[in-house]
């Protein structure tokens, strides 16, 4: 049995994606990892076929017309014969201590007939340029290395949520949740971790800072130029995380779920508020409160929760001050975390 499927989609990665690709092969024959060429124009997928012929019963290789971040990952949901699924972006990498520890527990579990839906771990952003790391941790959150449900974890902080770089799902789930991440989008993994999360019905919670997600290069999403953008890009996924649930009625059986998913919601609408707001003309705002708008016309009751949430109750972008502040905000943020 393959216990975990690596994913790697690949775009012009030949720089780095060698590093990526090197910290996963230890994790253990009973892995894969399936690379993605995007459609690259360099010698991104000869490297792939390389590691495919070196490795040929551990590493795949899809070669595929360019479709963006999230059709790479849906090609490795697709083709993942793993009982768990983890993405790792082809310029970051996993710590091999790390990776080693959370491999032996899944083991552990899997011969002692124990079923998680999904593991947790931390992730850890490497700010190459001035070698500085901050690390996002989950010890306050959930219980450590004990099974638990979403009614026996703690409220996440402010600041804090779940991203792609912390969670391993069990494939079956991604699958079964019909997942299907759109082409040519960017933030993407915000609705990959956020659609899927109601049929996670076991966790585990490891305390290792195993993901390491490079910052550093000018073309990621996660900078404030780039946000500004694409900010109908982060509108877009927004708007699809709101069409996929009812939460008013979720609360009435799994509150702390839906609490989370308010505190994930509530963050997407002050970032689509931030990226509108650094470049701060009337068609942008406009198209900001059109967030606004969608959703009291979808869900009235969602719209009240959230104008009143700790995150997104500031994204009213009324004055200008309240918009400089905002952007201000994630400015200050960004320089504490040093993620872009």
């Amino acid at each position: 049995m393959v216990l975990m499927t690596f994913t790697v989609p690949c775009y012009n990665s030949e720089e780095y994606m060698q590093k990526c690709i090197n910290s996963l092969l230890p994790a253990g024959d009973d892995t894969e990892i399936i690379i993605v060429d995007d459609g690259s124009t360099d010698s991104t997928g000869e490297i792939a076929d390389g590691y495919a012929a070196a490795h040929p019963d551990r590493v795949r290789v899809i070669h595929q017309e360019n479709g963006g971040h999230g059709e790479g990952v849906n090609q490795g949901i697709r083709n993942a014969k793993g009982k768990y699924f983890k993405v790792v972006d082809s310029d970051d990498w996993l710590d091999g201590e790390a990776l080693s520890k959370l491999m032996a527990r899944m083991r552990e579990h899997e011969a002692a007939g124990v079923d998680v839906d999904m593991y947790v771990a931390n992730y850890v952003y490497e700010h190459v340029a001035d070698n500085t790391t901050f690390v996002m941790d989950y010890r306050r959150v959930f219980p450590h290395e004990q099974i638990c449900s979403w009614e026996e974890i703690r409220p996440f902080g402010v600041t804090q949520y779940l991203m792609m770089h912390s969670v391993y799902y069990k494939t079956a789930i991604l699958r079964d949740c019909g997942l299907e991440l759109p082409k040519h989008t960017f933030y993407v993994d915000n609705l990959f971790m956020y659609k899927p999360l109601p049929d996670v019905k076991t966790i585990y919670y490891m305390p290792l800072d195993l993901y390491r997600y490079f910052i550093g290069r000018a073309d990621q999403s996660v900078t404030l130029e780039n946000g500004a953008k694409r900010a109908d890009q982060q509108i877009r996924v927004t708007k699809m995380m709101v069409d996929c649930f009812d939460l008013r009625e979720m609360g009435k059986t799994r509150p702390k779920l839906r609490r989370y998913l308010l505190h994930e919601l509530g963050m997407m609408v002050l970032i689509c508020a931030v990226f509108s707001y650094a470049n701060d003309t009337p068609e942008r705002r406009a198209e900001f409160y059109a967030v606004w708008k969608y959703i009291k016309d979808k869900d009235p009751w969602l719209y009240r929760r959230l104008r009143w949430s700790t995150t997104a109750m500031v994204a009213t972008g009324k004055s200008k001050f309240s918009r400089w502040i905002d952007v201000c905000g994630y400015r200050f943020f960004k320089k504490i975390v040093k993620f872009g």
